[in-house]
């Protein structure tokens, strides 16, 4: 797919689902170290596609870029889950941090792009929910959350190069608390091959077995891990089926 300034990663392809985090209801990411380069007219340009200000610029496309709907999946998972301390990873337009605020969950909702987080904080305000959600611009490869702080780690299509993905998700794995739940949820790699727009980089899209095999059991139970099917509506306006790649696991006490 070609390279655009706006969207990371080709045209809005799912209806509310066309970035590198696309999903049900997409967020924004952490800083990637290395920059993605694109020849352009002669000249070279170096875009950063996971910095705030590729984020801000993605959003200032349009007034409202995802659903405001929380994601499929941390709908299936967290509904049973006792209500405690939550953070919400590349929170985007709050969505997710909307919904657990709703149900009783104090959230901490960080994404790096400052734009994406006023719309998450209108959201909340909307909701009536401002005081139950603390809304921070952060870019956690550098900023990591506090260890063992938190009853509910969501981190929902954070698509990272290995080399970044690896300590990053080791950090949020770090954030949960002992008896406290990770759920972890991408775009799965047979995507590639289905006829849905996504980068060519396969390298970006681990499957539930490789993200699974990540936590030590010592320390996890792991409860789901799943390529989870869901229809896609393709830029043509035809449904195929997609899959996501669900990790949910519990930090042993």
């Amino acid at each position: 797919m070609p390279f655009s300034p706006t969207d990371p990663f080709g045209p809005a392809a799912e209806r509310r689902v066309a970035a590198l985090v696309a999903g049900d209801r997409v967020h924004g990411t952490t800083t990637d170290p290395s920059p993605h380069v694109r020849p352009t007219g002669g000249t070279t340009v170096t875009e950063d596609r996971w910095s705030a200000a590729f984020w801000d610029a993605h959003y200032d496309t349009r007034p409202q870029i995802w659903s405001g709907d929380a994601n499929a999946a941390l709908v299936a998972e967290a509904t049973d889950l006792t209500p405690g301390r939550a953070l919400d990873v590349g929170c985007g337009e709050g969505g997710d941090a909307v919904w657990l605020a709703a149900r009783g969950w104090r959230v901490d909702a960080v994404d790096v792009s400052p734009v994406a987080l006023e719309r998450a904080r209108a959201a909340a305000g909307r909701a009536g929910l401002a005081d139950a959600i603390t809304l921070t611009a952060t870019d956690l490869r550098t900023d990591p959350p506090t260890a063992a702080a938190y009853d509910l780690v969501n981190a929902q299509f954070l698509h990272l190069p290995p080399a970044v993905r690896r300590p990053l998700y080791a950090a949020l794995a770090d954030a949960v608390a002992p008896g406290g739940t990770l759920l972890l949820v991408l775009h799965h790699p047979r995507d590639l091959a289905a006829g849905i727009p996504r980068p060519p980089e396969p390298e970006l899209f681990p499957d539930e077995h490789e993200l699974a095999g990540e936590l030590d059991p010592a320390r996890w139970e792991v409860l789901v891990a799943q390529a989870r099917p869901r229809p896609v509506t393709l830029p043509d306006g035809s449904t195929v089926t997609g899959h996501d790649a669900v990790v949910r696991a519990r930090r042993r006490v």
